[in-house]
């Protein structure tokens, strides 16, 4: 008699999406009655503060959301068009490693350039970037995968460090105060995980039977993103002028190289930040690499599609509890909550690299350790707005950038060509590596904050 076996396939319980939406929206909306500062910055919510203030808020907060929702599109898409094209293994590999060989040797010095030339132009460019793959895969739809990797890992790069500082300059600039600049990185971190999403749900509606025929795509929809985007910028986008300032302090390579090195790489407090912001991200894209094969791992079948939005909603919970911690009834000091944050962190990959575990135990970890990141990441920034001059912040952002990308590039090397580490190995890597950033900021704390001068004044 013979033995039939049922194919049970998991997906996560739909009430899981309830609790994160009203979780986030409790976090958000609850905390002005709890807040023991009465002068806390405002929400998006809030009417009472100056209309100056909310124009550029929402203003900024749109441009980045759309640019958020193009950068999302390609990573939905990108394995469905890699397999639709008849791509195979190695080739995915080679287009990985080419586009973080682009992101290491490229990528690294566009924060220098963005600080010469000005963020805003450096955010015209990846609006270009993105056109520019849209287009030619409209236009012919085998496009070269190395030449796609390249522009958009460049993409990438420019997006991780320009909006940030873009923001940060610009709300300097017009003198708003400091905790409404925190509430910025909060909010920032927020709509990139809830764009993110967006761009899961217009790329499973746009993506069509026959790649190659179908005038509905996801590029044809990061075309027209692209498009909106360049027309934002450069017409509804209105920088305050500083041109009586620039000419008085006469920007120049010399000058600026100069000052990076006394303030970027003569500051061992700043070596301890880009130390710490690197192994985050080494363990961000170790996590986007390996998190699927780990959850399907001896055979199982998951609905992925499923599981990528608690990522982001989890993530969006932990950007939501930022505000509690820095300026709410919760005050702590950052580097003291990095800390522990750091070590969860390393704690929930090591559980995953000792030994796989059951896909919901899977599950949990991976969203403690997203909403882990929506905490670090609006942390991250507040701590380089203490330690870091504006003038040289992308710089520094696209520097420390390098040795994730170095290492990434060497794991992808040594397993998708030699096969000679394991997935349980890079995971843990990326544990002693979240480990050792709960130790610089330990040490980060005990050094004690110094005041930054500005740049032009040496």
């Amino acid at each position: 008699m013979g033995l039939l076996i049922e194919s049970d396939v998991w997906e996560p319980n739909q009430s899981l999406y309830v609790f994160i939406l009203v979780s986030c929206f409790l976090s958000i909306f609850c905390l002005p009655q709890f807040s023991a500062n009465s002068n806390r910055a405002p929400t998006p919510f809030d009417y009472s503060v100056p209309a100056s203030f909310l124009r550029f808020q929402r203003s900024f907060i749109l441009l980045f959301s759309l640019c958020s929702v193009m950068e999302g599109l390609w990573s939905v898409f990108g394995e469905y068009e890699f397999e639709q094209y008849g791509v195979n293994r190695e080739q995915m590999v080679l287009s990985l490693c080419v586009g973080y060989a682009a992101a290491l040797f490229i990528g690294t010095f566009l924060g220098m350039l963005s600080d010469l030339i000005g963020q805003k132009d450096v955010c015209l460019i990846f609006c270009i970037l993105h056109l520019f793959v849209g287009m030619w895969k409209r236009i012919c739809p085998h496009l070269s995968v190395w030449l796609a990797s390249i522009c958009l890992s460049l993409a990438s790069s420019i997006f991780s460090f320009s909006f940030e500082t873009w923001m940060v300059v610009e709300h300097e600039k017009l003198g708003h105060r400091q905790d409404s600049l925190n509430d910025m990185f909060w909010i920032m971190a927020f709509t990139e995980s809830a764009s993110f999403m967006g761009s899961q749900v217009i790329a499973n509606w746009l993506i069509p039977s026959n790649v190659e025929t179908s005038v509905l795509s996801p590029s044809t929809a990061a075309v027209l993103l692209a498009i909106l985007s360049i027309i934002f910028v450069t017409h509804g986008w209105k920088e305050v002028s500083q041109t009586a300032v620039l000419k008085d302090y006469a920007i120049s390579f010399k000058d600026y190289m100069k000052s990076f090195k006394a303030y970027i790489f003569g500051d061992k407090q700043v070596w301890l930040l880009a130390w710490a912001q690197a192994c985050v991200q080494f363990s961000i894209a170790v996590f986007w690499i390996l998190w699927a094969p780990t959850i399907v791992a001896d055979g199982r079948e998951v609905r992925l599609g499923l599981i990528y939005p608690c990522f982001l909603g989890a993530r969006m919970l932990g950007s939501t509890v930022f505000p509690w911690f820095f300026s709410g009834p919760l005050s702590l000091r950052t580097e003291d909550c990095l800390v522990y944050v750091f070590i969860v962190m390393g704690f929930v990959l090591s559980i995953v690299a000792y030994d796989y575990q059951e896909i919901g135990v899977l599950v949990a970890l991976f969203c403690l350790f997203h909403a882990c990141v929506g905490l670090l990441l609006p942390s991250l920034a507040r701590l380089r707005t203490m330690y870091i001059p504006n003038e040289l912040r992308g710089g520094m952002m696209s520097l420390s950038l390098a040795p994730a990308n170095a290492a990434i590039l060497f794991v992808l090397l040594q397993r998708g060509y030699y096969q000679s580490i394991e997935n349980s190995t890079i995971m843990a890597f990326a544990a002693l590596g979240l480990f050792s950033a709960a130790g610089c900021l330990h040490l980060l704390k005990r050094l004690g904050k110094q005041p930054h001068q500005t740049w032009h004044k040496l």
